[in-house]
């Protein structure tokens, strides 16, 4: 097969860009906000200064990044099967987490996310085989408990794909990982055969909260995978230049797997890095900009020459309603996705820069992503695919509507579910409805329609006594 994709650094650039990491660690340092996370780094040779400044020698990243596997294989509730094989350039999409916003399709209300609207979009989410993984997608203000144990709840409970969670220290990270393990019939069983990663952050720059260490060193000493990702903002947390911002982020990624492997050697690592600009007329995190997607490139280019797993982003837009421009972000962000091989790849959905989430925009993106693997496929040259017997029997001024060859692969070609390729007549008899139309008659159908994957009621329960959420009888 002759397949299409795009790689922006060579070797020599990454090893550049690496060797930078390892001086920022090695001169400058990382803020280290909790005690055995410091005990760690100094008793594997680290420099501690001003009570939680540690310098990391280059020798140390080197052997940390040897540790983690370079697989990492999700699997479905209660199962062995892998929905997300994070390996080589195999792309899985899912959406993003924590919207406060929701975009309302039957009313096209812009209004604050409700506990009714992440039930559905998770079962909206469930329907999609386009989605490879789940994340919680909005903050439901109506809910006056602790939000973070609740989505874990409604994702567990509404579908069998795995989760990416986030959560606020350790003491959640514990809960959500044992209701997981109830689920799963037990903690052996859910390092086998894994159906939850945690997306926690450093804090740029070059600084790892207690709260965030807390859930890192807790996943790794439970052999469950993580993606410890920093969000450096170029002109405001970090160097304006990309290629600062990426050292920059790069050293904070790796002083992270550095204490994640000495906590525990071998356990499961992502490798990612959010990085975006700062706006200067705006004063926003751009989504929507050609300079973030060179940086998807850059980042999926340095994970593969780590040999670790890949976290990226796609399907999400500055714009605040799904509209052209969301639809223009939408199809270069997921190309850019496929052409460049990340494996684990959010924010299908998120509009205004993840401030709202859109179901619309989720079963739009869906339909690109359907459309983008088809030419990611590319096409195959063997004696069957050149079909030079059928073109010598045709002959000229032939045509190949009625021959066995065209039977056996017209279905080869993608056919659309949103886009019309009827002429304009047909179309106009038809009610002439626009895509913009069509979109949202799909996703209410869609939103009405789903039924999720329910937990048995009994294991439902007992998440949510893990959780806290219900008093136990």
């Amino acid at each position: 097969m002759i397949k299409p994709q795009l790689s922006f650094l060579d070797k020599l650039q990454c090893e550049q860009i690496h060797q930078a990491a390892l001086e920022i660690l090695r001169r400058t340092g990382v803020r280290v906000f909790h005690e055995e996370a410091l005990s760690l780094l100094e008793e594997a040779g680290c420099t501690v200064t001003e009570e939680n400044l540690a310098r990391i020698p280059p020798a140390l990243v080197e052997w940390a990044l040897q540790q983690p596997p370079s697989r990492v294989a999700l699997c479905r509730r209660g199962s062995s099967e892998v929905s997300a094989a994070l390996q080589e350039r195999n792309v899985n999409f899912g959406p993003g987490s924590d919207c406060p916003n929701y975009v309302d399709p039957r009313s096209e209300e812009h209004r604050l996310f409700a506990l009714k609207d992440l039930e559905s979009m998770l079962r909206l989410v469930d329907s999609l085989p386009e989605l490879s993984f789940v994340m919680s997608m909005g903050i439901p203000s109506d809910y006056p408990g602790n939000s973070y144990r609740k989505q874990f709840a409604l994702m567990i409970q509404n579908t069998v794909k795995p989760i990416v969670f986030v959560c606020d220290d350790g003491e959640d990270c514990r809960a959500i990982t044992a209701a997981a393990v109830a689920v799963a019939g037990g903690p052996e069983k859910l390092r086998l055969n894994p159906t939850l990663l945690l997306y926690c952050e450093p804090t740029t720059p070059l600084q790892h909260s207690r709260t965030a260490l807390e859930k890192l060193l807790f996943m790794s000493e439970s052999g469950l995978p993580i993606v410890h990702s920093p969000a450096p903002m170029m002109g405001g947390t970090a160097p304006v230049t990309m290629a600062g911002g990426l050292a920059l982020g790069i050293s904070e990624v790796l002083s992270g797997l550095v204490i994640h492997q000495l906590k525990h050697r071998g356990s499961p690592f992502v490798f990612g890095s959010g990085l975006h600009h700062l706006d200067m007329r705006t004063s926003i995190s751009v989504y929507g900009a050609p300079e973030f997607q060179l940086a998807r490139l850059a980042v999926a280019d340095l994970g593969r020459y780590y040999g670790l797993p890949t976290w990226g982003y796609a399907g999400h837009s500055d714009s605040c309603l799904f509209d052209e421009q969301a639809a223009a972000d939408a199809a270069v962000s997921a190309l850019t996705a496929l052409q460049s091989g990340t494996n684990l790849v959010h924010d299908v959905g998120y509009l205004e820069a993840g401030l709202s989430c859109s179901p619309e925009m989720i079963v739009f993106t869906c339909e690109l992503i359907e459309m983008l693997r088809r030419f990611q496929k590319g096409f195959e040259i063997d004696k069957e695919n050149l079909a030079l017997e059928v073109i010598h029997a045709v002959g000229p001024g032939g045509n190949f509507l009625a021959e066995e060859h065209t039977i056996r692969h017209f279905r080869e070609y993608w056919q659309p579910t949103l886009f019309s390729r009827q002429r304009f007549d047909v179309w106009k008899e038809e009610g002439a409805a626009t895509l913009g139309k069509r979109l949202r008659e799909k996703t209410v159908a869609l939103l009405d329609q789903a039924e999720g994957t329910p937990l048995p009621p009994s294991q439902s329960e007992e998440v949510e006594y893990i959780l806290e959420l219900k008093e136990r009888r």
